[in-house]
């Protein structure tokens, strides 16, 4: 992937999450891109799992659940880290 798209997805992220995306008109014009290719972003961070909706009477984007969308290198657990995870999760059921 190229910076320039990772870019538009934290740009995107960030104005979903305040709620100031406008339309999709306004929102491809301040991002210098088509509507089209506005679609095709929302669609792939859908297709991520990101609940993204559009609010008619404010005229905006926003997520229906609380959170961000975040692309990022996730490290795999080592041996010790499997096992104390693995701990606190029994815990957190017995409790």
């Amino acid at each position: 992937m190229r910076k320039n798209i990772l870019e538009r997805l934290e740009r995107i992220d960030r104005l979903i999450r305040i709620k100031g995306t406008g339309n999709p008109a306004k929102l491809a014009a301040r991002l210098k891109m088509s509507e089209r290719s506005l679609y095709q972003y929302l669609n792939l961070m859908r297709e991520l799992g990101a609940p993204i909706k559009f609010d008619q009477f404010r005229d905006t984007y926003y997520y229906s659940e609380d959170g961000q969308f975040i692309i990022s290198f996730q490290r795999s657990l080592n041996e010790k880290q499997k096992t104390i995870s693995a701990l606190i999760q029994t815990e957190v059921q017995v409790a």
